[in-house]
């Protein structure tokens, strides 16, 4: 052992350790991206431990530990669904100077090393989820990408929305944009499920200290062995049985209380499954804060207890409400024991408030002093066990959350100093709020604080978020100047205040059905009506019983019922939300506009749900509540919460075979509108059921297996078709509920979809060849993250993605070019497949991975029940449905706007797996086009017509309707020869294919 007199073995310990590391970073030079297997160092100057998943102090690698209750949230949130990024948590800083990337992968992996909550994944036992230390990687990546100032935050922004496994143990992850020779932007993107903002700062330090030892070629003495998280996840799960008086005491102080009634939105949002965040600021005057400290020093209080009076004093007038709830962020950090802790130590503390009487500010400040006090007494008794004590008590009458405001003081940023860099702050916004309001005291920039107000784009308008925060700003500028001014004195902020509160239409709030003798009055059915897929709607109060509403979409590949139910519930008061809304094709109204109700179906009050699948809820959430329920039951007055959801819905996903999620539960929130969501999934599944299953697939992968995704689609059914028939052995990726459709000689079945990144990680590892046909369409945060997943773990053979020509935007020239560049308007959906398009293209050819081919398709024609509902509905569903229906037809004349044509490109799906087919076999290596032709829109509009035999007034015109306005050949030669058309498949052919295969009456 090293002693200070034995200098010369010292002398050659860190001799050896420095040659160590230069042979290590050698290494690393020439991988790009790897890290230094031989010279990382733990935080005692050691090789970081490879086969160890513990550190001192913790439990062994196969022992697992219960969550903390912080843990717990969140790992509910991500079994839910829908929590997007929202706990995400992205650590950016640009920093300028000499950076070695060898030595920061060395100071990486032994951080990682040192904490194991940054190397723990998350699972199941018994149905409660516990955790897992895995052993310290080898190496953390560090992956490397040269590009400019100008695509950097698009970067950013995309690797730090990138989902996590945490099933697998990943918590961390880097990326540095190298932007010149000592201009670098790094990134580390962590789950909040490991770090708060206490985490950050010691992350931050011990890199600085392992990346020193790391470029010196030294040891990092001065770094003590860190605590470790899963002994204080321990200890407090051994603790939680004395929390009961404390809970009581919690229950007393929050008992009746409410959700703050903030005005609802004017529109019910499209998608509710993500929470858009959104952040509105005002620029304080420079002297603010140093008066509101002044203020508090007074009256001794904190700067955050003032900036907190000041969000009530807000908060109630913006909501007119006297008993208000706001969160704050409490810690469970306390004690030398738990200083160097790197995990998830946050806790919200509700802090409950009496405004009433006019009171000054200062004597609000007191009464806000106390509330805070008391709840901080309490601030170790986690939230989430405080709302389950508290039942349907934490939720509004509407199912609102009883914490959906917050307030904070947000300091100066935690930045990664390095030594020889300067340091700069870079904010990474995230997509996803957690609450629906949050007030902040901005002093990150010491000569410009603001105020800020962050907020749910779904449920708070951009005007209400805007008043709110210009009257937040007012407040405090008018508290510095006498805070002994009363709240009902204080000045407004002026003409951006005038938005009133609006709690919801009801019997006291707007306009009854029974005001309006066709229920268009009804708030439901304007709810409805301002959906922007709605085109009609109605309520009908039955003789007995609720309500009912109907509803006509402009698509009926829209919204479905249950889902615009949930959407009323989410925005409008309970005694306005009818029980059910049906859809109807149009609704039956009389000449003259009025609504004859007697043919509406189902007018009188809706029965019981009956049948398996109604049973099947009734019983399981009989089995998860533990009470009786009736079809209208409300889930969280019966006692529901998030863990609650996520059981019921693996329980009845497990019996039914049926995609259904802990979200879906919670938006349906009763028996019957769960009922009807896995009746509409049902319908969907066994409309296009095979009479019977094919035979079991063969579990092992041939040589040569090319994995298709979207394998039951349009596109994807055709080319597994053709890869079938040439003889290759085909690796078919199908949703569960589909899976069974797929048959063939040569081609297996593996269950998955785009968000199952591990799964497709797998099928992608276990195949030689890739054809990526599947899509979402709308999320394209779930198709890049997809295609970044599977590029990921491509490492041999060619892939071929299946793109569109939407990635060309709206060229200047009316002839494309194949690869050509894109020309803005480009939508959102060709913004995604040229995303996917560039992760493709650029990973091709590197780490033994193939040649790629991104082939952009046009509108897609061909025998598939896929294909033919986007003929009624899609692109050209407008053209469709007049000719159908025999309407005038308004078409642009030719020469409008300069374009001598206007009309559209197809290809034929056969057409198109050929080309897809011949990519892999000799890859593009680029962008090709693959068309079978062009028509007209005055072409198409003919054969329609006369395939459907119907008889429609085509009219020319100088204006270009928007779902028209298409002019753009697209040339095809890269792919002409497996283009070329054989018999059966030029236009007139496969439309009438397609048309004829259509159900009677579906239109």
């Amino acid at each position: 052992m090293s002693t200070d007199a034995d200098s010369a073995a010292r002398e050659r310990q860190q001799h050896l350790q420095r040659e160590l590391l230069r042979r290590a970073r050698a290494g690393t030079a020439r991988r790009v991206t790897a890290g230094p297997p031989a010279g990382a160092t733990d935080g005692a100057g050691g090789p970081a431990p490879r086969d160890t998943g513990h550190s001192s102090g913790t439990a062994p690698q196969d022992a697992s530990v219960p969550l903390s209750r912080a843990q717990r949230r969140m790992w509910l949130m991500e079994r839910l669904g829908g929590a997007g990024d929202s706990y995400h948590v992205p650590f950016a800083t640009r920093m300028r100077g000499p950076f070695d990337v060898a030595a920061f992968t060395c100071a990486l992996t032994s951080l990682v090393a040192r904490h194991g909550i940054l190397r723990t994944r998350y699972t199941e036992r018994a149905g409660e989820p516990c955790q897992e230390v895995l052993p310290a990687p080898r190496t953390v990546p560090v992956p490397v990408v040269d590009t400019d100032l100008t695509h950097a935050p698009g970067l950013l922004r995309r690797e730090s929305a990138r989902p996590f496994d945490l099933a697998a143990g990943e918590a961390v992850r880097a990326l540095v944009l190298r932007h010149g020779p000592q201009d670098h932007t790094l990134l580390l993107t962590f789950h909040h499920i490991a770090v708060d903002g206490g985490s950050l700062e010691t992350v931050a330090g011990e890199l600085a200290v392992l990346y020193t030892a790391a470029t010196d070629g030294t040891s990092p003495h001065t770094l003590a062995t860190p605590p470790q998280y899963a002994d204080h996840a321990r200890r407090e799960h051994d603790a939680l049985p004395g929390f009961e008086a404390e809970l009581h005491r919690w229950s007393d102080l929050l008992a009746d209380a409410a959700p703050p009634r903030l005005p609802r939105p004017e529109a019910a949002a499209v998608d509710t499954a993500v929470r858009p965040a959104a952040v509105r600021t005002v620029p304080l005057a420079a002297a603010v804060p140093d008066a509101l400290r002044a203020l508090g020093a007074e009256r001794n209080a904190t700067l955050f207890a003032v900036s907190l009076t000041a969000a009530f004093a807000a908060l109630h007038r913006l909501t007119g409400d006297d008993d208000l709830v706001i969160g704050v962020a409490g810690t469970h950090r306390s004690g030398t024991a738990m200083r160097g802790l790197v995990g998830l130590c946050v806790n919200t503390l509700p802090v409950r408030v009496d405004v009433s009487g006019a009171p000054s500010f200062v004597h609000l400040l007191r009464r806000v002093q106390d509330a805070l006090l008391e709840a901080q007494r309490h601030r170790h008794i986690p939230f989430d066990l405080v709302l389950e004590r508290l039942g349907a008590g934490a939720r509004g009458a509407d199912g609102t959350a009883l914490v959906r405001v917050t307030s904070d003081v947000l300091g100066e940023p935690t930045v990664l100093r390095l030594p020889g860099t300067s340091a700069e702050y870079v904010d990474v916004p995230g997509d996803g709020a957690k609450f629906t309001l949050s007030y902040g005291l901005g002093l990150g920039d010491a000569a410009q604080p603001v105020a800020l107000v962050q907020y749910d784009g779904n449920t708070l308008d951009d005007t209400v978020a805007e008043a709110a925060v210009r009257d937040y700003a007012a407040l405090l500028h008018a508290v510095a100047a006498d805070p002994e001014l009363a709240l009902d004195r204080q000045p407004l902020a002026g003409p951006h205040h005038d938005v009133p509160p609006d709690h919801g239409d009801g019997p006291e709030g707007g306009e009854a059905d029974g005001d309006d003798p066709d229920g268009d009055g009804h708030p439901a059915a304007r709810a409805l009506r301002a959906h922007p897929q709605v085109a009609d709607a109605t309520v009908v109060r039955p003789a007995q019983g609720p309500p009912v509403a109907y509803a006509v979409l402009h698509d009926s590949v829209g919204s479905s019922g249950h889902e615009l139910l949930g959407l009323l519930r989410r925005s409008l008061a309970p005694e306005s939300v009818p029980a059910a809304v049906t859809l109807l094709d149009a609704l039956p109204r009389e000449a003259a506009g009025p609504l004859d109700r007697g043919r509406l179906p189902g007018s009188s009050t809706p029965s019981a749900p009956s049948g398996p699948r109604a049973e099947a809820v009734t019983e399981t959430f009989t089995a998860v509540l533990g009470v009786l329920v009736a079809p209208d039951d409300d889930f969280f007055a019966l006692g529901g919460h998030s863990l609650k959801a996520v059981q019921l819905a693996d329980r009845l996903r497990t019996d039914l075979g049926l995609p259904l999620t802990g979200l879906d539960v919670l938006q349906a929130r009763t028996p019957r509108a769960l009922t009807a969501l896995l009746d509409e999934r049902a319908a969907r599944q066994s409309a296009a059921k095979a009479a019977s299953r094919p035979a079991p697939r063969s579990r092992d992968i041939r040589p040569g297996t090319v994995l298709v995704t979207g394998a039951t689609g349009g596109v994807g059914a055709f080319v597994v078709r053709e890869l079938a028939a040439q003889g290759r052995p085909v690796l078919a990726l199908a949703r569960p509920e589909s899976a069974h459709l797929i048959a063939g000689e040569g081609v297996d079945v593996i269950e998955g979809d785009l968000t199952d990144l591990a799964g497709l990680r797998d099928a992608v590892a276990h195949a030689d060849a890739i054809v990526h046909s599947a899509c979402t369409f709308t999320r394209h945060d779930v198709d890049l993250a997809a295609m970044e997943a599977m590029v990921d773990a491509w490492r041999r053979g060619p892939f071929v993605f299946v793109s569109s020509v939407d990635a060309y935007g709206h060229p200047d020239t009316d002839r494309v070019a194949e690869e050509a560049p894109p020309h803005e308007p480009v939508s959102p959906y060709g913004r995604a497949k040229l995303d996917c398009e560039a992760l493709l293209l650029r990973a091709a050819g590197t780490e033994g991975r193939g040649g790629a081919s991104a082939v952009r398709s046009p509108i897609v024609w061909g025998a598939h029940d896929r294909l033919r509902e986007q003929l009624r509905w899609g692109a050209i569903g407008t053209l469709y449905q007049s000719a159908r229906e025999g309407r005038p037809i308004e078409l642009p004349r030719p020469g409008t706007g300069g374009h001598p044509w206007y009309g559209v490109a197809w290809v034929h799906a056969a057409a198109l797996a050929r080309a897809v087919a011949e990519s892999l076999d000799r890859p593009v290596g680029g962008v090709a086009n693959a068309s079978s032709g062009h028509v007209s829109w005055r072409d198409l509009a003919l054969d329609l017509t006369e395939l459907l035999d119907t008889r429609a007034d085509l009219r020319e015109t100088d204006d270009v309707p928007p779902d028209l306005d298409h002019r753009w050949h697209y040339d095809a030669a890269r792919l002409a020869r497996p283009l070329q058309a054989r018999p059966g498949e030029d236009r007139r052919a496969v439309l009438a294919e397609m048309i004829g295969g259509m159900a009677p009456n579906t239109g």
